[in-house]
């Protein structure tokens, strides 16, 4: 058995002779001996730290066990979270009228944005003998309801109001101001401050009609040239400033122009607490179809942010028709830093199939 003292120590006190002392000597010398260990079966002397060090190299062990459950439910978690709420990264396609007069395309991307708050819709239908054909990009903030809302029912509510052929101008603006006071009414939780733009383009038989709530945009290529069919609400234009200030708002500026400091736009549909500001009244442009026109491109700022109107249309026309072309400007905007969600149509107007009223009926969304 080994005590404290060590064997050879013990085995060099028990060397000397029997008769180096007398039997009191002796009983005195084994008083004087300081006191021996209690026995310990099974067990050897330890250092005073080592149990510390055992307990420190289990925890490190637990820890990283911990650590590798966590990081699988970590990653387990952000894969749910991209596949429930990110929505697809990159949205493209293609569509053609059934008399072939028309072709588009459309490119929707999410880009650097965590979610997806753009929508667009493209429908085709017919009317008192008329082809209506209608195109829309709604850029939603504050999230997605009123841009969802949009694409789910701006259209057929046009269609619905009862001079929409006969004088389609008014017809728009009064289905525009009528579908934002729907919304704001069908969204129970009043706190809620959704908001969208709205660009579209309205094609009743040969003439065009442009509709703009906000900074999206609508461009054309007329003879080589691009046009804007629209301009963008934005609070420092002189008369949408000054329509906000006779109506008892501010324009501040916070990092850009802001309604209230608060919206970077001065129309759009939604944002209830700024309604009385930020009107959904839409500013519309027309024009007649000719041979001239060649394509239109709607977009969201997440495009024009980056890329200017004359540099759209020559985008555009270096590509192989309007499929290709709303792919290349999305994925163009995105290269050039563009930090919003990107989404983009291209209609382009085929003059060789084109013979004034189309009469073909299709349905497609």
């Amino acid at each position: 058995m080994v005590y404290g003292g060590g064997t050879k120590e013990r085995e060099g006190r028990s060397a000397a002779p029997a008769d180096a002392a007398s039997p009191a000597a002796a009983v005195a010398a084994r008083a004087a001996r300081p006191p021996r260990p209690r026995r310990l079966k099974g067990l050897a002397v330890r250092h005073p730290l080592k149990h510390i060090r055992l307990l420190a190299a289990a925890k490190m062990v637990a820890n990283a066990r911990m650590r590798e459950v966590g990081e699988a439910t970590l990653v387990a978690a952000l894969a749910e979270t991209e596949t429930v709420d990110e929505g697809p990264a990159h949205v493209y396609g293609g569509w053609k009228s059934e008399d072939g007069s028309l072709k588009c395309g459309y490119s929707s991307l999410r880009g650097r944005r965590e979610s997806m708050e753009d929508f667009y819709d493209i429908k085709s239908s017919k009317l008192d003998d008329k082809q209506i054909n209608f195109f829309g990009v709604f850029d939603g903030h504050g999230g997605t309801h009123a841009a969802e809302y949009l694409e789910e029912h701006l259209f057929d509510n046009l269609l619905k109001h009862p001079a929409f052929v006969t004088d389609t101008k008014s017809a728009i603006s009064e289905t525009y101001k009528k579908t934002d006071s729907d919304f704001l009414d069908a969204e129970t939780n009043s706190l809620r401050q959704d908001g969208s733009t709205a660009s579209t383009a309205v094609l009743v038989g040969n003439h065009l009609f442009v509709a703009n709530v906000g900074d999206s945009r609508a461009v054309i290529s007329k003879a080589g040239k691009a046009i804007p069919l629209s301009v963008d609400h934005k609070p420092n234009r002189s008369d949408e400033q000054k329509r906000i200030e006779n109506a008892g708002g501010v324009v501040t500026w916070s990092g850009t122009w802001r309604v209230g400091g608060i919206l970077a736009m001065s129309r759009a549909f939604g944002n209830r607490l700024l309604k009385k500001f930020v009107v959904a009244d839409p500013e519309i442009q027309e024009q007649k179809i000719d041979g001239e026109l060649e394509f239109l491109i709607l977009a969201s700022d997440g495009l024009w942010d980056v890329v200017s109107n004359e540099h759209a249309v020559a985008f555009v026309k270096g590509e192989d028709g309007p499929e290709a072309a709303a792919q290349k400007l999305t994925e163009i905007a995105l290269r050039r830093g563009s930090t919003d969600n990107i989404t983009c149509i291209v209609v382009e107007f085929c003059h060789d199939v084109m013979e004034g009223d189309s009469s073909s009926s299709t349905k497609q969304s």
